[in-house]
């Protein structure tokens, strides 16, 4: 039977990159791990396809040699063969799994898939690091530009005050769990592939609790509010993760805790708009100041500024504020406050305002040539 494209089975391009495969790899593994697919033999077998693609494309010389001849690079005699090196003796698939993942799940490694990647635990001591939090926290644009303190309130397992962790009720003890025998672990087969994974009965720790606490029945935390002060440096912005480290869930058995991040989203604000460091906003002036010239105060989110504003100035005009902008996150220059100025046309005038008008038009001649001359000559042939 024809063996399916290595590239096809991870689901990448023939010029994928090594970043590329691995993502596509993660996704694939996740997907057709036996942990998630119990008894599920056709997830299992390709679970262990896609495992040997990674195995052989990750290997810039394996790859090379595939590229060039195929499967037939790795089968007896070919030339990544026992010969040349390569010769189908791949890996067990859970060691390529642990490397990618750093340790999680099947093989004779810690515990389950889900457990390690997403905050569990059932590690080999038995330690069960907390699970990491987040936290959405909503700031104003002038907040964002000269930093803020704030105060947070969120919920989070802590270490139970009763059993101060242990889980076992004060005055009880712990038993060796009957189904791992102390070891924290216990075997399954799965078809042609045989795995460890957390015992399920005591979480890994190898130990049953023989009366569990009465205040977190056995867990070793309680749910609790917690209030925590959170300096936002100047210069974050929607998107900015600040890391508050061990402030997140507690461990378990020993396991560390987890940390909160905060996840920062800036306000829009009713005049300025921000790119980058950059602040833009709109100035709507008198015509007659754009016309006569003048200076003006604009508002910064550091206070007024004075804006200069030259005789003929048009409408749609931008003037440049240097270092009036955002303050860099990271140390750099300031930003620039940028304003496009609106000239505004007075809708009603009074007998006396329109008079003067009508003598500047007539002295002007513009009651006569109400366009401009250069938009005219291009525009006559139109008409």
């Amino acid at each position: 039977m024809a063996q399916q494209d290595y590239y096809e089975l991870l689901g990448v391009e023939k010029g994928a990159t090594e970043e590329e495969l691995k993502k596509a790899y993660r996704k694939k593994a996740v997907q057709f791990h036996p942990d998630k697919n119990p008894g599920n033999k056709e997830a299992e077998a390709m679970f262990k396809k896609v495992s040997e693609a990674y195995e052989v494309l990750k290997d810039p010389q394996k790859r090379a040699a595939y590229d060039r001849y195929g499967h037939a690079a790795f089968q007896q005699g070919g030339p990544a063969g026992p010969r040349g090196g390569g010769g189908g003796g791949f890996h067990d698939p859970f060691d390529i799994f642990r490397d990618v993942f750093g340790g999680a799940g099947g093989g004779g490694g810690g515990g389950g898939i889900f457990e390690e990647m997403f905050g569990g635990g059932g590690g080999r001591g038995g330690d069960r690091d907390g699970a990491d939090l987040r936290y959405d926290l909503e700031i104003t644009l002038e907040e964002a530009a000269k930093g803020v303190e704030k105060e947070i309130t969120f919920r989070k397992a802590v270490t139970c005050e009763r059993c101060h962790g242990g889980g076992a009720e004060p005055g009880s003890k712990k038993v060796v769990c009957p189904t791992c025998k102390g070891h924290g672990q216990v075997r399954r087969s799965g078809g042609i592939i045989t795995f460890t994974q957390t015992c399920p009965t005591c979480g890994g720790t190898g130990q049953r609790i023989e009366k569990p606490c009465t205040a977190c029945r056995g867990e070793g935390r309680t749910l609790k509010n917690t209030k925590l002060n959170v300096r936002v440096p100047a210069g974050v912005e929607t998107g900015s993760r600040l890391r508050s480290s061990g402030n997140g869930e507690a461990g378990q058995a020993g396991g560390q805790a987890g940390d909160l991040y905060i996840v920062i989203n800036v306000r829009d604000h009713e005049l300025f708009e921000r790119h980058g460091n950059d602040l833009f906003c709109e100035i709507p002036i008198k015509f007659t100041l754009a016309t006569l010239g003048g200076s003006i105060e604009v508002p910064t989110l550091f206070g007024k500024a004075s804006l200069k504003i030259p005789a003929g100035t048009q409408s749609g005009t931008t003037f440049r504020l240097k270092g009036k902008g955002m303050p860099s996150l990271r140390g750099g220059s300031p930003g620039d406050q940028l304003l496009r100025v609106h000239v505004e046309v007075p809708q009603s005038l009074s007998s006396e305002q329109r008079k003067v008008l009508e003598d500047f038009a007539r002295i002007s001649g513009d009651a006569d040539e109400p366009m401009s001359k250069s938009f005219f000559e291009k525009a006559k042939k139109f008409f």
